[in-house]
């Protein structure tokens, strides 16, 4: 690591890499970077792939490097027309601090309104041809056509060979970071972590320090709930017991919340109506695709729980 963010609290911003090199990155996609800082001209560009892999350090690197202004949006919290248009105006239309292009780095675009907020965004490319945008998104095919023919398109995803030596520059990774924290650790739960969440490199590292505070990594990371823990869980839901879905959550929070949702979908059969098993479906895939972009897992549970609670038909 060149550079470690130390004001910063989050691992996956304190030791978020600052130069495309840095970045675990397939070699195609580096040589890619590589070139655009090489030409000093960042393209229109949409980074594309699953949560985790490195699309917006990508772009933020990007634009450390080649030294441009630029302006992050997480499009997740400021989705509002309004809130765009203004941001990306003031952003514009002012003189940039380097004397060349501006960036627009538009995180998580599949958020964002396909009707209204994305045909917007076209225009704001055509309007301001002194800014760059760099779209990022777990879902491409959420983007209009319209944004994609202006976009020089990455792919992110990776094949089962590229993802091994990947795990493996992850694994350096990981140990640096352990080593910086002064956290006891072995490499073998280290490597079965890696393979187990790969290549979500954000997750891992989300699940080692959320892990971490007891100064150690220990095997018990990699243990999931049991299929009697959930049924306890699903009695206090059925019960609308907040207060004790909440102490479970905290009670379990070394566990992955990704398979508490599946064991949650395992067992609906079990316990829900026939008529919400659809509802409890789309509640549980929303907030398993949310746990992949939010740091606070613990958080998101205790969501998940509530709107399940007020949703939900349970058999008596």
């Amino acid at each position: 690591m060149k550079k470690i963010n130390s004001n910063e609290s989050l691992w996956v911003e304190k030791y978020r890499p600052q130069i495309i090199d840095d970045c675990i990155l397939p070699e195609n996609i580096k040589s890619t970077f590589k070139a655009i800082v090489k030409s000093g001209d960042i393209p229109n560009l949409m980074l594309a792939g699953t949560a985790g892999l490195g699309k917006t350090t990508s772009a933020k690197a990007l634009c450390s490097m080649i030294g441009v202004d630029y302006l992050f949006i997480n499009a997740s919290e400021d989705s509002g027309i309004d809130i765009l248009r203004n941001k990306i105006r003031q952003f514009a239309s002012t003189v940039s601090l380097s004397g060349g292009l501006k960036v627009v780095i538009l995180d998580e675009a599949d958020y964002l309104n396909q009707n209204s907020i994305q045909p917007a965004l076209r225009g704001f490319m055509e309007e301001f041809s002194n800014t760059r945008f760099i779209f990022t998104c777990n879902f491409k095919n959420k983007i209009i056509a319209a944004i994609h023919s202006r976009c020089s398109i990455i792919e992110f995803n990776t094949d089962k060979k590229t993802l091994a030596s990947l795990a493996q520059q992850f694994m350096k990774r990981v140990q640096f970071i352990l080593k910086n924290e002064n956290i006891k650790y072995d490499d073998k739960t280290i490597a079965e972590l890696i393979i187990k969440f790969s290549p979500d490199w954000r997750r891992i590292l989300g699940e080692l320090q959320r892990y971490s505070a007891s100064g150690s990594i220990t095997p018990d990371i990699l243990v999931g709930a049991s299929d009697e823990n959930i049924a306890e869980l699903i009695g206090f839901l059925k019960e609308k017991d907040f207060g004790s879905a909440r102490k479970w959550v905290s009670s379990n929070s070394n566990q992955d919340s990704v398979s508490i949702f599946h064991k949650i979908y395992d067992l609906a059969n079990d316990h829900v109506e026939p008529s919400s098993i659809p509802s409890l479906i789309m509640i549980l895939a929303e907030y398993s695709y949310k746990s992949n972009q939010m740091t606070d897992k613990e958080l998101n549970l205790v969501a998940c729980f509530i709107e399940i609670m007020g949703s939900i038909t349970w058999k008596k």
